[in-house]
């Protein structure tokens, strides 16, 4: 693709023609009746699955996980000003075995219905247990299994106790374990069973889960509809709306035209240089600091890879100019030196500080053997939406110019659909579907040490987890293994910071910068929080 400048790229963000954007979107129109509908725009280019572990990231989590298939524990959602924490969900309490680390008891909760009028109890707990983790039971659902193996690789055994109690064994002892059980999610046995034992044809039932929607409609590439449970199990969380419809409209300019329309309420991610008019226009725009990182996944373990070399790795994250990016977005991000947000108090002491740093960058290349004459080159796979990307490809072209500019480096891009990049996240590092990628840009999570262990652990290698860079450091290592092994919160902060120090001296990404979360709305919409997660409770919204 043609460079531009970057002083081309600053003042502009988003040139994509609204005619062309607007061929995917739905036409909607008001409801017939007083019922409250509310109308969200997705940036996911389909419909996450709707089986009861959606795809399509944490955005298919955020609008057709927890809203309507809930775990044992679940994200609290309440507050702006801190990390969310854990609360129980469909486990009253949970312990970990003061004698056995690796054994944990979820005490369930009791009286609960799915939504379909079938009890939730140990049975069905130990159900889809199998459904995620036991190749050969009759209900294995190999996408399912895939998604929750991948977020909560620690599952070993589990047994029900009673029909309340259900105890769970991990592989290793690990602190954190429930931060991994949030993923776990549940389904109504009934579902598959009426779906002639077919998953595939249990998306269109659809499924039934405990939560406080129910989903009532689901039509690929067009739309999913939810109403509201009323049979709900907290009487403090039932749902304000009677229904929430979700539309996937993957290009910004489109969602932006969507709002500006009335054909939808709420958006995910407008488009940075909408956002004065739509502020002007009477719009709400919603921003947060949560635990998010834009970066790139590097390939180190191909085999021919540039990127083996620490300095190389290093020399990149001192070449971007995030402070570019940020404005480019309009002020809806801040600058990632690490994994963390800088302000994070576990952020550490680095050795290294990420700032904009040309020359020291091209000199850490010089030492690494690349050189104006043997300039660095390397391909990305990129996605053009999805969860968390913010606006991959006019940030993706940014950086390209960006890094030729600044170090001589020279970037092209594998353009892929969303999923497709998911995918090839788990997949080895010289696979043919990567294309020679020698990075990934996935956006992730950064919330908690569970997700730590799950993206740079040397144990949590692909295909079974997502270590893709295939980074391996002792000292990290030596790291989680301390604080996994403690209940010490004390100790865990302090080794937490010891990890995080060496995710930046020896980095396996590319650190870019953390997403503030934008969201436009009408001004219909009330009770809106915007939490320090990636995920939002729907139940606190109203319409009026």
């Amino acid at each position: 693709m043609p460079r531009r400048s970057l002083d081309e790229w600053k003042p502009m963000t988003v040139r994509r023609l609204i005619v062309a954007a607007l061929a995917g979107t739905v036409v909607l129109t008001g409801p017939a009746s007083a019922e409250s509908v509310l109308r969200i725009a997705m940036t996911a280019t389909d419909i996450p699955t709707t089986t009861g572990m959606p795809n399509n990231g944490f955005e298919g989590m955020r609008f057709l996980g927890y809203p309507i298939f809930e775990g044992l524990v679940q994200w609290d959602l309440k507050s702006t000003t801190q990390l969310a924490g854990l609360v129980p969900a469909l486990a009253e309490r949970w312990e970990q075995d003061p004698n056995d680390k690796a054994v944990w008891t979820f005490h369930l909760r009791q009286g609960v219905l799915f939504h379909d009028g079938t009890p939730f109890n140990a049975d069905a707990v130990i159900w889809n247990l199998d459904r995620y983790y036991r190749n050969d039971s009759p209900q294995f659902e190999a996408q399912g299994a895939g998604i929750t193996r991948a977020r909560a690789p620690l599952v070993g055994s589990y047994r029900k106790i009673d029909d309340a109690t259900v105890q769970i064994t991990t592989t290793q002892a690990a602190s954190y374990f429930p931060y991994m059980v949030v993923y776990l999610l549940f389904t109504s046995p009934t579902s598959f069973e009426k779906a002639g034992r077919d998953w595939s044809k249990v998306a269109a039932l659809p499924a039934a889960g405990t939560g406080p929607f129910k989903i009532t409609r689901v039509a690929p590439r067009e739309a999913v509809d939810l109403a509201r449970n009323d049979g709900y199990w907290d009487p403090d969380r039932k749902a304000k709306v009677d229904k929430v419809r979700l539309m996937p409209i993957p290009e910004a300019n489109a969602r932006v035209a969507a709002l500006r329309s009335g054909q939808v309420d709420w958006i995910e991610v407008p488009a940075p240089d909408a956002i004065p008019s739509l502020k002007q226009a009477g719009f709400t725009i919603t921003t947060g600091s949560y635990p998010h990182v834009w970066p790139y996944f590097f390939n180190i373990g191909a085999k021919d890879s540039p990127l083996k070399d620490v300095r190389v790795r290093q020399a990149l994250n001192y070449c971007i100019d995030r402070a570019g990016i940020v404005e480019l977005l309009n002020g809806t991000a801040e600058p990632a030196s690490g994994w963390l947000n800088d302000r994070d108090p576990n952020f550490g002491a680095p050795k290294n500080r990420y700032t904009f740093d040309a020359a020291k960058g091209k000199a850490l290349l010089a030492e690494a053997g690349f050189t104006d004459k043997k300039p660095l080159s390397f391909k990305v796979m990129i996605s053009s939406s999805g969860s968390g990307q913010m606006l991959p490809m006019p940030m993706n072209e940014y950086l390209q110019e960006n890094l030729k500019q600044a170090c001589n480096v020279d970037v092209t891009f594998n353009v892929v659909e969303w999923q497709v990049l998911l995918n090839s996240s788990r997949a080895l590092p010289d696979a043919p579907s990567l294309q020679g990628s020698m990075a990934l840009n996935v956006s992730s999570p950064s919330s908690d040490v569970a997700v730590m262990a799950r993206y740079f652990a040397d144990d949590r290698l692909p295909p079974n987890g997502f270590n893709f860079p295939t980074w391996k450091d002792e000292a990290f290592n030596a790291a989680l293994k301390a604080l996994a092994e403690t209940t010490d919160a004390k100790v865990i902060d302090a080794q937490t910071k010891a990890a995080h120090e060496r995710l930046v001296d020896d980095p396996p990404w590319l650190f870019v910068v953390h997403d503030l979360n934008p969201r436009g709305m009408s001004k219909k919409i009330h009770g809106f929080v915007s939490p320090q997660s990636w995920f939002v409770d729907l139940t606190l919204v109203s319409v009026q």
